[in-house]
């Protein structure tokens, strides 16, 4: 199944010019990851729609009621999405992905190899 199955719902990815649009690096890195994960037989692109849509709504509520401290980020949810499919399939503890979210943004500016 492919990518489509997010278009038309509130989980479809940005575009431009029927483009996917990024605006850094580890937001490709994010998408591709979810693909690849997809790809592999280890969740399909419903159940991660399922995590998407619930992560935006969490974001819109959250905006709309002031109590976020920015604006809410389509990125930022899919991330939360995937963190949270990770883990409801066992691909890594959610400790695990904790711990490595950690040391990957203690890493200096400019290193995103």
């Amino acid at each position: 199944m492919s990518i489509d199955v997010l278009e038309g719902t509130t989980a479809a990815p940005p575009r431009d010019n029927g483009e996917l649009v990024f605006s850094e690096p580890w937001q490709a890195r994010a998408f591709g990851l979810a693909a690849d994960l997809v790809d592999g037989g280890h969740f399909t692109w419903d159940e991660f729609r399922e995590h998407l849509s619930e992560a935006i709504a969490v974001a819109e509520t959250t905006a709309a009621s002031g109590d976020a401290p920015e604006a809410w980020d389509y990125y930022r949810c899919w991330l939360i999405a995937l963190e949270h499919a990770v883990a409801d399939h066992g691909l890594l503890a959610t400790e695990s992905l904790a711990n490595r979210a950690e040391r990957y943004a203690a890493r200096p500016s400019g290193h995103d190899h």
